[in-house]
């Protein structure tokens, strides 16, 4: 959404909400930036539709935005747009900058959360044994593909991990996320440890030409490597192994570390606490994934299945 036409106080607003959330809560970029877009949205709506500005807003105006939004936008689009115009004027309120919110008692359309994508143990087996481990890049996707899938790490929380947070002999990571600083620690499985070791000992120092770089995994310029990078890499060990690039993504390999923790018996709670998830409902979704599991086990085998 342009704010070109938007007078400069309105984006001035926004962004003045923005630094509040931002050093209040600590979230992520990516969280701030959608923050921005929906609100930008609005307050074009509003200034063209409605002649209105942000804190003159009603409830009439946000129920014809949000029917407008409706025609175009999937449930959870729609759901994030209004947990957006929320967040502004419970901020505003709390701040006794306005004294009525028009986002009060609006009710928020129905989100049907789909099954997260995740791929066979053979499948994830077959991938992590692709790379060529005599080489420098190679023996560094094998440790990359082994710690994501070992640990459920976010791809920003892979490429951004330093070798001071890698305690091998521990066997654990020290997992720093997000703006907040929110910190956990990660057990780190005995195959993992091994490859990150073997990358350690035998790769890293081959990629390596800037002895002050602290990240763990390096591109082939030396440097930390990217998100970018670290999709691309995945996309081609996908495709050599068959799988379609659309199954396959580093938020695949999370999805699959969770799902296959739950297949095995694994407490919901513990795997929250892997995640990194600060709330259950979100990791509460795994379990319809666990049930359609249990359910074709007893289809499979029990004879009245």
């Amino acid at each position: 959404m342009n704010s070109e036409a938007l007078p400069e106080a309105e984006v001035a607003l926004i962004d003045q909400f923005l630094d509040g959330i931002w050093l209040g809560d600590g979230l992520a970029k990516n969280t701030i930036d959608s923050y921005r877009r929906d609100l930008l949205i609005w307050a074009q709506w509003l200034h063209q539709e409605r002649h209105l500005t942000l804190w003159l807003a009603d409830r009439d105006a946000v129920q014809a935005f949000l029917a407008r939004q409706a025609r175009d936008l999937k449930a959870a689009s729609l759901a994030r747009r209004m947990a957006s115009l929320r967040k502004f004027y419970r901020y505003w309120i709390l701040q006794n900058q306005i004294a009525f919110d028009p986002c009060a008692q609006l009710t928020s359309p129905k989100r049907v959360r789909p099954l997260p994508k995740s791929l066979p143990e053979s499948t994830i087996e077959n991938l992590l044994n692709t790379p060529d481990v005599a080489t420098p890049a190679g023996l560094r996707d094998r440790a990359m593909l082994e710690l994501m899938y070992a640990t459920g790490l976010r791809v920003t929380e892979l490429v951004t991990l330093p070798i001071s947070q890698v305690y091998l002999r521990e066997r654990y990571l020290h997992i720093t996320q997000g703006k907040g600083g929110k910190q956990r620690l990660v057990p780190l499985g005995e195959v993992a440890a091994e490859w990150v070791g073997r990358y350690l000992n035998e790769g890293r120092n081959l990629l390596l030409k800037h002895a002050a770089e602290p990240c763990l995994f390096l591109n082939q310029r030396g440097e930390a490597m990217t998100r970018q990078g670290c999709w691309f890499i995945i996309k081609q060990y996908a495709a050599a192994v068959g799988i379609d690039a659309k199954l396959l993504s580093p938020h695949v390999l999370r999805h699959a570390f969770a799902t296959h923790l739950l297949n095995h018996g694994a407490d919901l709670r513990v795997v929250q606490t892997l995640l990194g998830h600060s709330d259950i409902t979100t990791t509460q979704i795994y379990t319809q994934v666990a049930a359609e599991r249990l359910k074709l086990l007893h289809q499979n085998h029990h004879p009245r299945g």
